[in-house]
């Protein structure tokens, strides 16, 4: 039997389109360009969720590095994401709404061979929550809330 554990984040809108949350007492911002009638305070949605998958993979990389005794450095990860903008607009198209295809591309700093690093970036993603769970189908459910419900 498995232990799992709950991650919960709370975040409001109130005018416009900045988002906000008080995660573990970091203060976050999600916010719409200028250009998109947002006021820029912040990263999108999107970015941040990209954000999020390069961020975890480095993490779990240090966790793997920490375990398998492997100096690393350092890590860099790229994490491109393409998508049709039509859906969330509320415009017809062929195309799901999320991202079609993310490119997750990643240099290791560690005394390692290319096999190796590619072989250790392998086992990362094969860790990594965020990775599994845009690789794989997850059950999402949303409904309604009565309002002051969340804390």
């Amino acid at each position: 039997m498995s232990a799992n554990k709950r991650v919960a984040v709370n975040a409001e809108m109130r005018e416009g389109f900045l988002v906000s949350a008080d995660i573990r007492g970091h203060q976050v911002k999600i916010d719409q360009p200028e250009a998109a009638h947002g006021q820029d305070q912040g990263p999108t949605p999107l970015e941040y969720f990209l954000f999020s998958l390069s961020g975890c993979i480095c993490t779990i990389g240090r966790i793997a590095a920490m375990q398998r005794r492997i100096e690393l450095r350092g890590m860099k990860v790229s994490v491109e994401g393409d998508f049709n903008p039509a859906g969330l607009l509320g415009k017809p198209s062929d195309d799901r709404v999320g991202f079609q295809n993310i490119q997750v591309s990643a240099e290791i700093d560690a005394d390692l061979s290319d096999e190796d690093k590619q072989a250790f970036l392998d086992d990362i993603c094969a860790r990594c929550p965020l990775h599994d769970n845009i690789k794989l189908e997850t059950r999402v459910t949303h409904y309604l809330m009565e309002p002051g419900c969340i804390a």
